[in-house]
């Protein structure tokens, strides 16, 4: 639970090495949210981790490894170094959540940092990055589903296909908590195993021979680590999910900071290994040109042909489980943000744990721009307005890595061991560095396409602070 200023007031305690460097927070200007939902089922630490790791592991995964085959084997130290970054993102989200366990993670982070408006920013940004990505995943599921079941050119089909995929998480989410969970953590384990039976298989056949040149475009190491990494940056968006979602995990304190850890970890692990698999049978000419690399792998380790229906079903798992939790995710900013009064109040209204509003104008707005793509063929525009909620991604990052930095600087430092408070600089500031590489790596026209969305932002709050007064 979170212990209000008034009582830490009336009970001062001495003075310790092992507690965090900050004084303990002003009371805010509005009432804060409450730590725990009013009604539903809370995530114990394998459905949070579930939670992180099926997020971060969406569709992309199926792609990578031909993605950053023209780079040759140089792209696996990009990894490592990606790795790292994101993991150090997630421990600084931990230790965000520890001190202030509400729903909302960055927006909560934020506002009680710099203020309501850098709150409605990491809300707004947050918010539009969650219900453009599942209209991506949809789009992407439908492209699986016709392995399974051809669509043949039927528009009509396809779109309902799309819409269907989208709005099923939505329904799972709307009945509770406890049906998120559930989905979430039986999608997470499935997909986990097959692409572990994948890699493993694919690693028992190995040869060194496929794996191409080590700097396959000249570049040098450190120019082919950071073009590769501007592929895979994408892949590791998702280490907040346990931090947004805190108010529905039980003992935050502890278990959000596991979850974001070990989810992260995890997903680095199942895209190393299954990129390496891949690399190493499948050989370096012909991967750069596959369109399904995963299945090329399944089908030289096992011969035959059906590698592409397993990898089908497996993306098909993957990004259901994907939609469950971004879905859960396009309502948890709002709904933070409307209980201070920064959205429209009807966000704030929630059934069973779960903010049902929120859920669905995050699957109806999604559902239109899938219905604008389909209608239109503007593929390539769609493929923009994706790469700019990358950035858009990045916002709440930012903002949540410099609130870390602002406690630790501002905090009295006579109450915590140097080596302590020295730690903690260094991996906010890792943080910080690595969000701020994720919005290079979008490109410079999705940064300038994504600054407009936040313009738009500054003009919806600036409507709404003058309704509030």
């Amino acid at each position: 639970m979170q212990t209000s200023p008034a009582a830490t007031r009336q009970a001062p305690r001495p003075a310790r090495t092992d507690v965090d460097p900050t004084p303990p927070p002003p009371a805010p200007a509005v009432p804060p949210a409450p730590t725990t939902p009013p009604t539903g089922r809370r995530f114990g630490l394998p459905t949070a981790t579930a939670l992180v790791m099926g997020n971060i592991i969406g569709g992309g995964i199926f792609m990578i490894p031909a993605a950053v085959a023209p780079h040759g084997t140089v792209s696996l130290l990009a990894f490592a170094v990606l790795t790292v970054g994101a993991v150090t993102l997630a421990l600084v989200f931990g230790r965000l959540a520890r001190r202030d366990p509400r729903t909302g993670g960055p927006y909560i982070y934020a506002r009680e940092a710099f203020g309501d408006f850098a709150g409605f920013l990491a809300a707004w940004s947050y918010w539009i990055t969650t219900w453009v990505s599942n209209a991506a995943l949809a789009v992407a599921a439908v492209g699986y589903l016709d392995v399974l079941w051809p669509l043949g050119s039927s528009t009509g089909l396809t779109l309902a296909c799309a819409l269907a995929v989208q709005w099923l998480p939505a329904l799972a989410n709307l009945a509770g908590t406890r049906y998120v969970g559930a989905v979430q953590l039986v999608s997470t384990v499935l997909k986990f195993v097959a692409l572990m039976v994948v890699s493993v298989a694919g690693l028992s056949a190995f040869d060194p021979a496929n794996l191409g040149p080590f700097d396959a475009t000249g570049e040098g190491w450190l120019g082919g680590t950071t073009a590769a990494a501007a592929i895979l940056l994408f892949s590791y968006l998702g280490v907040e999910s346990a931090a947004m979602s805190a108010g529905q995990v039980r003992d935050p304190e502890r278990n959000v900071g596991r979850a974001s850890v070990l989810g992260t970890a995890g997903a680095a692990m199942v895209y190393l290994l299954g990129t390496l698999a891949v690399f190493g049978t499948v050989a370096h000419e012909r991967l750069i040109h596959s369109t399904a690399p995963f299945s090329d792998a399944v089908n030289t380790v096992f011969g035959g042909s059906w590698g592409g229906t397993a990898v089908a079903v497996a993306a098909l798992v993957s990004m259901t489980g994907a939609l469950n939790g971004w879905t859960l995710l396009s309502a948890q900013a709002p709904c933070a943000a409307a209980k201070d009064g920064l959205f429209p109040a009807v966000f704030a209204v929630e059934r069973r744990g779960v903010p049902v509003v929120g859920v669905l104008v995050g699957a109806t707005l999604a559902s239109l721009l899938t219905v604008l793509n389909f209608a239109s063929g503007a593929k390539s525009a769609f493929d923009t307005l994706v790469l700019v909620t990358t950035f858009t991604a990045t916002v709440p990052y930012l903002l949540s890595t410099a609130a870390q930095l602002s406690r630790l600087l501002r905090g009295d430092r006579t109450r915590v061991a140097p080596a302590r408070l020295a730690r903690d600089l260094v991996l906010a500031l890792g943080a910080f560095a690595f969000s701020a590489w994720l919005a290079v790596g979008s490109g410079w026209a999705a940064i300038c396409q994504g600054t407009l969305f936040l313009l738009a932002g500054v003009l919806v709050h600036t409507v709404r602070t003058v309704r509030r007064r």
